[in-house]
């Protein structure tokens, strides 16, 4: 009976020990696919932040390129205004002195009493203010004309 005894306690003991390399083989084999699916977890993670990132840099580039094209247009409409601008102030002189000079000719006008009769067609001015009648005085002759060669010839070249 001893030896029967023994018998079994020594496979039970392998008994023991086979299951025991069994679980531990079962936990190192849990373990290696956690390790693994960890792995492709990770692998999956860092794809994913890459294509955040590739994502944020398109957008990036192209927010930076519309940035561009605003600051042309601004630029654009920029120059445009000081250009009407510039015009504008011109138009303005030249408003003030084409006034003036109408006022002048209204003052001459008034001052002589240059009554027209309409049937004799008859003006009465002094002989010392008859200077705004001579051609060479008008003050639309003695303005600068501008033009150059280069506008004058492009259409015909």
């Amino acid at each position: 009976m001893g030896s029967s005894s023994g018998t079994s306690s020594g496979s039970s003991l392998m008994q023991n020990s086979g299951s025991e390399e069994d679980l531990q083989a079962m936990i190192d084999q849990r373990k290696r696919k956690r390790m693994i699916s960890n792995r492709e977890s990770a692998r999956r993670s860092r794809m994913r932040k890459q294509k955040h990132l590739d994502d944020l840099m398109a957008q990036v580039a192209q927010l930076e390129k519309e940035n561009h094209q605003i600051i042309t247009s601004i630029n654009i409409s920029t120059q445009h205004y000081l250009n009407v601008e510039a015009d504008n102030s011109i138009l303005r002189a030249q408003v003030g002195e084409l006034t003036h000079r109408l006022q002048s000719l209204n003052e001459i006008l008034n001052a002589n009493n240059c009554g027209t009769a309409f049937g004799d067609s008859t003006i009465t001015v002094p002989a010392d203010d008859l200077s705004f009648l001579n051609p060479l005085n008008f003050p639309y002759l003695n303005q600068p004309i501008m033009a150059s060669a280069d506008h004058m010839f492009n259409e015909y070249y």
